[in-house]
Formats: C-alpha cells, sequence, structure tokens
C-alpha cells in the first residue's frame, strides 16, 4: 500500500514544530521511496542521529510500508547555513 506524503506531513506538524518541509517522492509516484528535509527549532541541541532516531519513530508504520526512507535534518540557523553553500 503506498504512503501518501499527505500523511507524511501530517505526523510531522501534529508531532514538532515546523519552520521548513519537504518531501519528495523519489519513487515516480508509486509512494514507496520518500526523502524528507524537515528544519525545527527543536533540533537545538539534539544530535543528528538523535534527530533521525525521533523522526523514525514518529513515522514507524509509514517507513515500515516503504521501500527507501531518507531525511535531513536541521535547526533554522544550520537551514540557513545550507541555503548559503548552495548558492
Amino acid at each position: 500500500m503506498p504512503v501518501d506524503p499527505a500523511d507524511l506531513e501530517a505526523v510531522i506538524r501534529n508531532a514538532i514544530p515546523v519552520s521548513h518541509l519537504e518531501i519528495q517522492d523519489e519513487s515516480n509516484g508509486c509512494g514507496e521511496n520518500y526523502a524528507i528535509v524537515l528544519v525545527s527549532e527543536a533540533f537545538e541541541g539534539k544530535t543528528t542521529l538523535a534527530r533521525h532516531r525521533w523522526i523514525n519513530e514518529l513515522l514507524k508504520d509509514h517507513i515500515a510500508r516503504m521501500h527507501a526512507f531518507s531525511q535531513k535534518t536541521f535547526t533554522p540557523k544550520q537551514y540557513e547555513i545550507h541555503l548559503a553553500k548552495s548558492s
């Protein structure tokens, strides 16, 4: 059963304050491979591993139905730096 990106977004937004969220279906529309970019002040003071474990726990029921899931998590300040480097 494919995963709906709107469901992913709702779970994330209901659990943590979101400054920026991108959800990319990388499976050509079949809903089995997603990549997300998530920016939240709730990530302040947390390691990347702790952030990813948190998001994996939030989305565990959805991830179980996917073939692949990747994430990039940033604090707002880290995201500003990331964007500046990407320009």
